[in-house]
């Protein structure tokens, strides 16, 4: 029981300042506090019983690795938003799906240049992805076009969160290196 005091004191003091460091990083208030929330979960599942004194630099590593980690997900995610923002929604304000997506005759000249530029990039991704194993393929799918998270794509694909994590990566590279490649520029 001591310990656990020890421990949620110990989080209630560096509180503010982890949402601070976290808030200067990400400039988005709501980030912060998800990614304070979550060092302190790793900080309290992996680490709780080590000495009080281990705390401190266990937990700004912990921050550190999280905000990183965060980062790296709204680089990926933006990526992908810019890459389809390009394709109009219905009158319901759902998306319409870029894969099938025609332009219409009328649109203005612009509109059809940028339209067919996306339905490009759209057709050498679709071939890269083609190129990919498998289980990159359906994790890089379900993790960024599903937008499932992590432990959700692991659920569905039966594997671990870390497994999920590296065929993420990997997929990630190798179409990179692909589309690279091809002399394709997104």
């Amino acid at each position: 029981m001591e310990a656990q005091s020890d421990l949620a004191q110990f989080l209630a003091q560096v509180e503010q300042r982890a949402w601070r460091q976290a808030w200067i990083a990400l400039r988005d208030r709501e980030a912060a506090l998800d990614v304070v929330q979550d060092a302190m979960l790793k900080l309290t599942t992996h680490y709780a019983g080590n000495s009080v004194q281990e705390w401190p630099l266990l937990f700004q590593r912990i921050l550190q690795n999280t905000i990183r980690d965060y980062q790296r997900r709204s680089k990926v995610r933006n990526f992908w938003v810019s890459l389809f923002s390009s394709f109009q929604s219905d009158e319901d304000g759902v998306s319409d799906d870029p894969l099938e997506y025609l332009p219409t005759a009328s649109l203005a000249g612009e509109d059809v240049e940028r339209i067919v530029s996306s339905q490009q990039h759209i057709q050498w991704i679709e071939r890269g992805l083609a190129q990919l194993p498998a289980r990159q393929r359906e994790a890089f799918l379900l993790r960024y076009w599903e937008e499932l998270d992590v432990a959700e794509t692991a659920q569905v694909m039966g594997c671990s969160e870390g497994s999920v994590k590296t065929h993420c990566s990997r997929a990630c590279h190798s179409l990179a290196k692909w589309l690279n490649e091809q002399g394709i520029s997104l």
